[in-house]
């Protein structure tokens, strides 16, 4: 019988987890002897009360067969990286209770420990952040960097895409089994992350459903295999907080890009700027703060280029800086007639300058 069955069978066992299967490891120097202990034996070994052993032997008892076990994974093509083995991610084996096992779909060759870029934020994510970001990881292409984030709709949906857009590899870290891909309408960018040769994460067994309690484990494994965060947008009580906290314990680079002042969704990314998170506005900032060197190219193609713009055109450019704005305000604020604006709104969308969302608001088209 292999050991990696074991292996496997203790990533069921969430009462388990990192630390105390390493007292078991210190205690038997065996993974199976590990698996096997009796109650005598654990009764030996520190964390183990008679609450946590009783646990431990009924879900112990509930596995069933281990080869059943290992030959489900086999047949699900699932790549499987224990704890004890050498391809473990360096950094990510630093954290506090690092899984105790990865599941692996795609490649995880093509991360590049040394440059990783966790990006977080709200699932309710506005148009002008995610413009923002778009436009920051388009700053990034050409460099040797990965992003990895947990696949939610929201941030990291746009940052999981962007990677892709602009030839990045990107790792996605996910809240499920792989039998249970969540959230749903995200399978078609599970498979584009995997064949564009990144790779998608989990540490649950492929039967486990995303659950309120698996999001905010997954974030310590996102944060983990990165050497810093990027907080896109994020209330107070926003699970990007919990990933920043993570960050933070695991001494990693905390990152936030400033959102609009007034909006619920920026709460919490200024509360961490406050507490010292760094601003981040430009790919730049990104490579500044983590001490990254940048690709030759990268100074030469990715400089802000600002459309030509002239007279009215301009002057509404300039009135869309921060925030979208509504047609009757930029009426209001550039004393135009309607019909004058109208027109110049047209041409400054025909150009590209500009694009107009719901309601009729407009804002400022970023550069991808």
């Amino acid at each position: 019988m292999s050991d990696l069955r074991y292996w496997l069978a203790f990533s069921k066992i969430y009462s388990i987890g990192t630390l105390r299967l390493r007292k078991l490891l210190e205690y038997f120097d065996s993974i199976k002897d590990s698996w096997h202990a009796s109650p005598a034996d654990l009764q030996q070994i520190e964390g183990f009360s008679p609450k946590i052993i009783e646990k431990f032997i009924n879900d112990r008892n509930s596995i069933g067969d281990l080869n059943k076990l290992e030959e489900t994974i086999l047949s699900k093509d699932i790549q499987i990286i224990t704890m004890n083995n050498e391809n473990y991610p360096f950094y990510l084996k630093q954290i506090y209770d690092p899984p105790i096992v990865l599941y692996i779909k795609g490649n995880l060759n093509n991360l590049n420990e040394e440059k990783s870029l966790a990006i977080v934020g709200s699932r309710r994510s506005s148009d002008y952040i995610k413009s923002i970001l778009k436009k920051i990881i388009s700053e990034l292409k050409g460099q040797a960097i990965t992003i990895v984030s947990g696949m939610a709709v929201g941030i990291d949906t746009c940052a999981h895409q962007a990677a892709l857009d602009n030839g990045l590899n990107t790792i996605a870290v996910i809240g499920s089994g792989f039998d249970n891909i969540y959230p749903k309408q995200n399978r078609i960018l599970f498979k584009n992350i995997i064949n564009s040769g990144g790779a998608v994460i989990s540490e649950y067994f492929p039967d486990q459903k995303a659950d309120l309690w698996t999001f905010p484990r997954r974030n310590r494994i996102i944060s983990g295999l990165s050497q810093g965060t990027l907080v896109g947008e994020a209330g107070l009580k926003s699970g990007a907080l919990i990933t920043a906290k993570l960050c933070l314990d695991q001494n990693r680079e905390l990152m936030c890009i400033p959102g609009m002042i007034q909006s619920p969704n920026a709460e919490g990314t200024y509360k961490l700027i406050k507490e010292g998170a760094a601003v981040i506005t430009k790919a730049e900032d990104i490579l500044n703060q983590l001490n990254w060197e940048p690709a030759n190219r990268f100074e030469s193609e990715n400089k802000n280029i600002e459309p030509e713009l002239l007279g009215n055109e301009q002057k509404i450019y300039k009135l869309l800086e921060l925030e979208p704005k509504s047609f009757d305000t930029i009426l209001h604020e550039t004393k135009m007639n309607i019909d004058e604006l109208m027109m110049t709104l047209t041409s400054l969308e025909l150009e590209g300058a500009i694009k107009q969302l719901p309601g009729q608001m407009f804002v400022k088209n970023l550069p991808n």
